[in-house]
């Protein structure tokens, strides 16, 4: 979802217009005999719809985490892999899936139903970004009362903002804007380059964010925030987004999030994503073989 909204900066993205546009057409294309079927704009090709700038879901340059995945799924289809590039923020499911311009969003919160949802194929959280050896590296809630007065950075707007808040942590925050320019600005990497800086404390990020730049930079050590008591639910099943007319799409998609789980794990975790267990038990390589 960092939503672009996020998931640019995760569930603040997708917007009702596109939700009622998507709506619309899936109502149009519904035949006198029910059949809701519209499926691939090519089926000779995957066509993703993707944001060019999102690391570490996506880029231009096919390095991101659904960049690699949308590899894996082309290859076990044969058929050619394309993208349809545009910013995740407003417009972006109605300018792409929605305009019929590309066939899947490789990265959707599950229970939006801005899109049809594929079963999900990983589980995580927000996460706290600490030093190792600071002190903070086993803060595993936001209500630890070794956080008091301390500066901690958040994206502003993203569900842990309220958890913070109810915490009494905002006086002392380092607030990140949640909407920037890409092409200028990245918020995320701009907490760990603080971070690191020791202008702030700790971060809280959006899961495969705080696993990625924590990995790029070495030495900081990354919790994921499972045991908050109050607040909004910071954990999230993520899935594949489709277009609600399309279920023969749908259904291919969740035999082969089935049957590629364990290489789906493997680079959601080459990415330093914190995965979850329906317990909120962190899976590693050696257990990340099954569904979340």
């Amino acid at each position: 979802m960092e939503a672009g909204r996020h998931r640019r900066w995760l569930f603040s993205l997708f917007v009702v217009a596109a939700s009622c546009a998507i709506g619309s057409m899936a109502r149009a294309q519904t035949t006198d005999g029910g059949d809701l079927s519209f499926e691939l704009v090519d089926p000779k090709v995957l066509r993703v719809c993707a944001d060019p700038r999102n690391m570490p879901f996506s880029n231009e340059k096919g390095e991101g985490i659904e960049n690699k995945i949308a590899e894996l799924f082309a290859d076990k289809l044969q058929k050619k892999l394309d993208y349809v590039f545009f910013p995740q923020a407003t417009g972006f499911v109605r300018m792409t899936l929605g305009a019929h311009r590309c066939d899947v969003i490789m990265g959707f919160p599950q229970g939006d139903d801005i899109v049809q949802g594929t079963n999900p194929y990983y589980r995580t959280t927000y996460a706290l970004v600490a030093k190792s050896g600071s002190g903070l590296e086993d803060v595993d809630t936001l209500e630890d009362p070794r956080l008091k007065g301390k500066h901690v950075g958040i994206i502003a707007g993203t569900p842990p903002a309220t958890n913070m808040a109810i915490a009494g942590l905002m006086r002392d925050a380092k607030p990140y804007p949640l909407m920037i320019d890409t092409r200028y600005d990245n918020s995320a990497q701009a907490m760990i380059d603080d971070l690191t800086a020791g202008k702030i404390d700790a971060g809280v990020l959006w899961g495969p964010m705080a696993g990625y730049y924590a990995k790029k930079a070495g030495s900081l050590h990354v919790t994921p925030l499972v045991k908050e008591t109050t607040g909004p639910k910071l954990v999230y099943r993520i899935g594949m987004g489709v277009r609600a007319a399309d279920q023969n799409w749908k259904r291919q998609l969740n035999k082969l999030i089935q049957e590629n789980q364990g290489e789906i794990n493997k680079i959601l975790l080459d990415f330093g994503v914190p995965l979850l267990d329906e317990n909120d038990r962190p899976l590693g390589a050696e257990t990340a073989k099954t569904s979340p």
